[in-house]
């Protein structure tokens, strides 16, 4: 599995991993989206872009997971997968472009599971094992 999550008192520490930033990130995501609701109750009808801005990839990461439960809420969507289409490192920190795929929200049809209510930099890291680029937080439930 290209995610993990963590022991954690009262909320869910979760780790995305990727032979890429790119791909930490995005498992990262997909990690936070999938404690939310059932992926397999879902279909991917509807694409939102999502982008964001932090001074460093730690910074990035927990704006990513905020961006999309922001997103989530705005759109009435159902998300369950996220995949990055540009990261750069600016002159000011990190720039990042993606879409977020779901569906409108169904009652009726999406396998809920929890609320997540915030990504936090509560055990934040970045770093790299071997060939894997490793993103980590904690998220508020």
């Amino acid at each position: 599995m290209p995610y993990e999550y963590l022991d954690h008192e009262a909320d869910i520490g979760l780790r995305g991993i990727g032979a890429t930033l790119e791909e930490a990130l995005a498992e990262g995501a997909r990690a936070m989206l999938h404690v939310m609701v059932n992926p397999a109750t879902v279909a991917t009808t509807i694409e939102i872009p999502v982008c964001c801005r932090a001074g460093d990839v730690e910074a990035l990461f927990v704006a990513l997971l905020n961006e999309l439960l922001y997103l989530r809420e705005v759109k009435d969507a159902t998300l369950i997968d996220f995949r990055v289409t540009r990261l750069e490192e600016t002159g000011d920190g990190w720039a990042l472009e993606g879409v977020a795929a779901g569906e409108p929200w169904d009652p009726g049809k999406h396998e809920f599971f929890t609320e997540v209510k915030a990504a936090t930099y509560f055990g934040l890291k970045y770093y790299t094992e071997g060939e894997r680029h490793i993103v980590q937080c904690v998220v508020d439930l």
